[in-house]
């Protein structure tokens, strides 16, 4: 999963989600926005809501519009279905604007349908973490699959690592997450990326459901491969994942926010920077007389200073020097050298 992003970065994924209302050309203004901010990949969700949700599935307290409302899930869903043709459509409008398109499959038909429209990455929600069928239906596909592990434990966790044993691990990418909507920032937990990465050997990422972006970047300070996050056009529009969506000039900080982490993690070696080297001699210090002395003298510790800038003997070099005879005369802050000694 090393090359997910351009050029080794972290994949920045706009989670466009059902954001577009079920409206193809709110769809398309995401997927222009998403491309005009640099996020790498926008991400619907593609469903059935008949095979997702049953009849009697109330709205989650963060889904209703107010405390009166009584519609169920399923009712709500519908409204934000798209045809296979609409997401085909979509499909080929990310390849005109070059962004990867990318969705989620709530369901087995619409993971064999992107599947069958050739769509290259796949991602599968925490909501289908223990949806096994489903899990192994994509890992069948053989395409890169990153999949959400909101609420699971490590042993649930471990299960999804299972499925994709053998030559389809290169396919995985786990993500840490919190489903909540928003997530508190006291239940964001971005330990456990440092947990899952030391777990799991495949990429780790965050799907990031706080408000704001400081988690967001936090995660790849902390080693995230991907991050994932709401977007809208506007968190006014009706729906229930707007309040909890970046809008556009939020999500375009995010992206430089952690273009500039990337920069400041730099190199996982501990060694001076080309810059740093440059400075070396002038910031360390070296050994250089404290006074005046003459020639047959024989050094000793209280005769030596260290001090900048570096420019012969270093610190470390005391012992070569304590005891020797001086062959000539030698003057306050001149830097000490092996040929001055007998």
């Amino acid at each position: 999963m090393k090359k997910l992003g351009k050029n080794n970065k972290v994949l920045i994924i706009a989670e466009a989600g059902i954001n577009h209302n079920g409206n193809l050309k709110i769809a398309k203004k995401l997927i222009d926005v998403c491309k005009n901010i640099g996020a790498d990949a926008v991400k619907f969700q593609t469903f059935k809501a008949e095979n997702v949700i049953s009849k009697f599935a109330t709205k989650l307290n963060y889904q209703k519009n107010k405390r009166s409302d009584k519609q169920s899930q399923l009712e709500m869903l519908k409204s934000f279905e798209l045809s296979d043709k609409e997401f085909l459509k979509l499909k080929k409008y990310c390849e005109k604007k070059k962004i990867i398109f990318m969705s989620t499959p709530k369901d087995l038909e619409s993971a064999e349908f992107l599947n069958k429209i050739k769509m290259k990455i796949f991602k599968i929600g925490s909501g289908e973490a223990n949806n096994y069928e489903l899990i192994n239906k994509i890992s069948n596909f053989n395409k890169k699959t990153i999949i959400s592990t909101g609420m699971c434990t490590l042993d649930e966790v471990k299960k999804i690592y299972k499925i994709f044993k053998g030559k389809k691990k290169k396919n995985l990418c786990l993500l840490h997450c919190t489903s909540l909507y928003p997530c508190p920032s006291d239940e964001c937990n971005l330990s456990a990326i440092i947990t899952m990465k030391n777990f799991f050997d495949v990429d780790i990422g965050f799907s990031d459901h706080t408000i704001g972006i400081d988690a967001s970047i936090g995660a790849v300070a902390l080693g995230s491969r991907i991050i994932e996050k709401h977007i809208t056009l506007d968190k006014k529009m009706k729906g229930p994942d707007h309040k909890a969506s970046l809008d556009p000039v939020e999500f375009e900080i995010l992206i430089k926010k952690i273009r500039l982490m990337e920069r400041m993690i730099g190199n996982p070696q501990k060694k001076p920077t080309q810059n740093e080297k440059k400075n070396i001699k002038l910031i360390r210090r070296g050994l250089v007389y404290k006074e005046d002395l003459a020639p047959g003298y024989t050094l000793r510790r209280s005769d030596i200073q260290i001090k900048r800038p570096m420019l012969a003997l270093k610190p470390d070099d005391l012992p070569k020097v304590i005891g020797k005879k001086l062959r000539n005369k030698v003057y306050k802050d001149q830097p000490i050298i092996l040929k001055h000694f007998k």
